[in-house]
């Protein structure tokens, strides 16, 4: 069945887990609104943080959140992802995503962006560097984070670092050898496992942005679900589009445990 059908059969507008979302309209638990709040309290006070969380709870929709709430006028965002390099294309790829030309050096290319650094502190620009899988990130770059976090004798707090990544970064920062990063960062927030009714509110607010007048998926369904994929939204997204693809070529119109228990088994 194409596209088209099965959105019509449930009188969709458009795709309810598709990817393509503006931040504006992203999907956030209610119980995690106050972590939300840390974390925009925290950039604001130009702290450096740690975001942790298990494979799909939601920590790109947390940074996503992040970007809305900042304003553009005092803070400059730069997402880095690519965590597995060593330190001097590290900082390459730093600079390219900062919008500067990246030196031959490694000393050149950490005084470049240094001294980029400064420049947005004297302009009133806030600086703040999102590190992505964190976890991954080679010793030796770790090595040198502080220092980047250290300006003019650690007295001026010029830029935040935002490292992202699964709950074993915190392991990796609690090392003796990472201990003077680790010391800076003062804001160290977790995004735990989603719970049921996580989930019951995220379908609830997919279904009902894609057009639904209601959630086909019954009160059994939505728990199937949520077991299913303990709350994780990337895996919510894949069953919830195959059981109401293969829910549609059946011409139902609600979609009951046993569906969702059979599209979960043949995606394992």
């Amino acid at each position: 069945m194409s596209r088209a059908r099965w959105l019509t059969h449930f009188g969709l507008d458009a795709l309810p887990f598709a990817k393509d979302i503006d931040d504006a309209d992203l999907w956030l638990p209610s119980r995690r609104a106050a972590l939300v709040d840390q974390l925009v309290d925290a950039v604001h006070e130009r702290q450096h943080v740690t975001l942790t969380g298990e494979p799909g709870v939601g920590k790109t929709c947390t940074l996503r959140a992040l970007r809305e709430r900042l304003p553009d006028a005092g803070f400059r965002l730069t997402y880095c992802h690519n965590a597995t390099l060593g330190r001097r294309d590290f900082y390459r790829q730093l600079c390219l995503a900062l919008g500067l030309s990246p030196k031959a050096t490694a000393a050149a290319v950490f005084y470049a962006v240094g001294a980029h650094i400064e420049e947005l502190g004297r302009e009133r620009v806030h600086p703040v560097l999102l590190l992505d899988e964190a976890h991954l990130l080679h010793q030796d770059v770790l090595d040198h984070l502080h220092v980047l976090a250290n300006y003019e004798w650690d007295s001026r707090p010029l830029l935040s670092l935002v490292l992202v990544g699964l709950p074993e970064l915190n392991d990796r920062m609690r090392l003796h050898r990472n201990r003077s990063l680790w010391s800076r960062i003062h804001c160290r927030l977790a995004l735990g496992e989603a719970a049921p009714e996580d989930t019951v509110e995220y379908i609830d607010a997919r279904m009902r942005d894609a057009g639904a007048k209601q959630s086909p998926f019954d009160s059994d369904a939505l728990t199937m679900l949520h077991e299913a994929t303990l709350g994780r939204l990337r895996d919510i997204d894949h069953i919830a589009t195959d059981c109401l693809k293969r829910a549609a070529r059946r011409k139902l119109k609600r979609i009951d445990a046993a569906l969702v228990q059979t599209v979960a088994k043949d995606c394992a």
